[in-house]
C-alpha cells in the first residue's frame, strides 16, 4: 500500500523589501509625531506649574506703545477735541502720569493735568475733552467713577497704563465722534 505523504518541503517565498516612503509620507509621520512630543510636553508642564499661584491679567494693560511714539496727531484741527486728547495723551507718554496731585515733582501729570495744560487753559475746549474722556471711562468701568480725577486717583500705586489707555480711547472715540 503505498504510503501518502505530505509534502513538508518549505515553500520560500519572495519577500519584496518595503518600499521607501515619499517626502510627503515620511513628513506626515514626522508632523505625526512631533505633535504626539508636543502634547506630551504640554501636560508635562501643566502638571509642573499647576502648583505655582497665577493671577489673571488683562491683556490691555500688556500692549503698549514704543516709548518713542512716531505717531503724531493728524488730520484733525488744532482747536479741536480729538488733538488736544491727541496732545495730552502723548504727553503723559513721554512725560509720565501720577496719581493724587495735579502734577508731581518729576514733571508727570494725572489725566486732569495733561489736558488742561495741553488745552492752554481754553476752558471750553478743556470742558469739551474731559466730557469725552469720561464718557470713554464710563464705557468701560460703567457708572463707578463720578469724575475724572476719582478715576485718576483710583490708580494710585500702579504704574499708570489704565488711565494712559483710557486717554488714548478718549480720543478716538472724540475722533470717531468728529469733535
Amino acid at each position: 500500500m503505498p504510503h501518502d505523504t505530505l509534502s513538508t518541503t518549505p515553500t520560500t517565498q519572495a519577500t519584496t523589501p518595503p518600499a521607501a516612503l515619499s517626502l510627503e509620507e515620511r513628513l506626515a509621520f514626522i508632523n505625526t509625531a512631533m505633535t504626539v512630543r508636543l502634547e506630551e510636553a504640554a501636560v508635562a508642564y501643566e502638571v509642573n506649574t499647576a502648583h505655582i499661584p497665577t493671577t489673571p491679567i488683562d491683556l490691555n494693560d500688556l500692549v503698549t506703545l514704543p516709548l518713542t511714539p512716531t505717531l503724531q496727531p493728524t488730520a484733525p484741527s488744532p482747536t479741536s477735541v480729538t488733538a488736544l486728547l491727541q496732545r495730552a495723551h502723548h504727553r503723559l507718554l513721554t512725560n509720565g502720569w501720577c496719581a493724587g496731585t495735579f502734577q508731581d515733582e518729576d514733571g508727570a501729570l494725572c489725566l486732569f493735568g495733561a489736558v488742561r495744560t495741553e488745552s492752554h487753559r481754553n476752558l471750553r475746549l478743556e470742558m469739551s475733552a474731559m466730557a469725552v474722556l469720561l464718557d470713554a471711562i464710563s464705557a468701560q468701568f460703567g457708572d463707578r467713577f463720578e469724575s475724572v480725577p476719582t478715576f485718576n486717583d483710583s490708580f494710585r500705586g500702579t504704574d499708570g497704563h489704565v488711565p494712559v489707555r483710557m486717554l488714548g480711547q478718549a480720543a478716538d472715540l472724540a475722533g470717531a465722534r468728529g469733535i
